[in-house]
């Protein structure tokens, strides 16, 4: 099994992990080593985009890749500016529960 780089804390680095938005499929994913290690999927309506799933393969559970992957896509939604997030998805609710300084990217 391939280490991924750590921090300090044991958590893996930001750039251990490729994260890429995929459109056509309404989702992002979280790449590693040319292996897709989860997404979130979501739907649009306006100016709300909903995470609605989260999904991390098994071989990288307990890595901190979901969180990788939410930070990766709220920056990324967050750049665009064009949407307010709903977090649908218990996951990407929690993060965002525990990252207040995240909060920006939620609707008023």
């Amino acid at each position: 099994m391939t280490q991924q780089p750590t921090d300090g804390a044991g958590q893996p680095t930001t750039d251990a992990f490729e994260v890429r938005h995929t459109p056509e499929d309404n989702r992002y994913e979280v790449w590693a080593a040319g292996e897709r290690a989860g997404f979130a999927a979501y739907v649009v309506d306006g100016d709300r985009i909903t995470f609605t799933h989260t999904e991390v393969a098994d071989r990288f559970e307990g890595q901190g890749v979901g969180s990788v992957l939410v930070r990766g896509a709220l920056d990324d939604v967050r750049r665009g500016g064009r949407f307010g997030v709903v977090a649908e998805c218990p996951f990407v609710a929690e993060w965002l529960a525990r990252h207040p300084d995240q909060q920006d990217v939620l609707p008023d």
